[in-house]
C-alpha cells in the first residue's frame, strides 16, 4: 500500500514538473527576445526619478538575469549546471560586447557581467529552492 502511494506521488510530481517545463519553454523565448531588445536598444538620457540611485543599473541587470536564469532552468530542468551557467554567461558577454560595438550610447561594463552572473545564480537557486520546497 505504501509503495503504491509513493509511486503515484512521484508520478504526479513528475507530471507537474513536466507541465511547468512546458509552460516555461513557451515563456523563455519571448522573455529572451524582449531582454535582447532591451539590452541592445539605443541608450537614452536618464531622467532623475525619486527611486533612482547610483547602482540601479546593476540591480536591474541582476534582476533581469535572475528572471532569465529562473525561466531557463524551469524550461530545461535536466540541463547540467555547468552548461546552464556557460550559456547564460556567453549571452551576457555577447550582449555587453554588442553594446560596445554598436555605438548606440551603450557601453560594456565589467560590473554588468558580474551582476549578470550573480543574477543567473540567484535565478537558478531560486528555482531549486521552490522545487525542493513545493515538490
Amino acid at each position: 500500500m505504501r509503495i503504491s502511494q509513493n509511486y503515484f506521488l512521484q508520478k504526479n510530481t513528475r507530471r507537474s514538473l513536466d507541465n511547468i517545463s512546458k509552460i516555461f519553454s513557451k515563456i523563455l523565448p519571448i522573455y529572451w527576445a524582449f531582454l535582447t531588445y532591451m539590452l541592445l536598444k539605443p541608450g537614452e538620457e536618464n531622467y532623475e526619478y525619486w527611486f533612482m540611485f547610483s547602482g540601479i543599473d546593476k540591480i536591474l541587470h541582476l534582476s533581469i538575469f535572475a528572471a532569465l536564469g529562473f525561466c531557463f532552468i524551469a524550461a530545461f530542468p535536466k540541463i547540467r549546471f555547468l552548461y546552464f551557467f556557460q550559456i547564460i554567461l556567453i549571452y551576457a558577454f555577447l550582449t555587453e560586447i554588442l553594446q560596445e560595438e554598436m555605438g548606440l550610447g551603450r557601453s560594456m561594463e565589467t560590473l554588468d557581467l558580474v551582476a549578470d552572473a550573480v543574477g543567473c545564480l540567484v535565478g537558478y537557486y531560486t528555482y531549486r529552492f521552490f522545487i525542493k520546497r513545493f515538490f
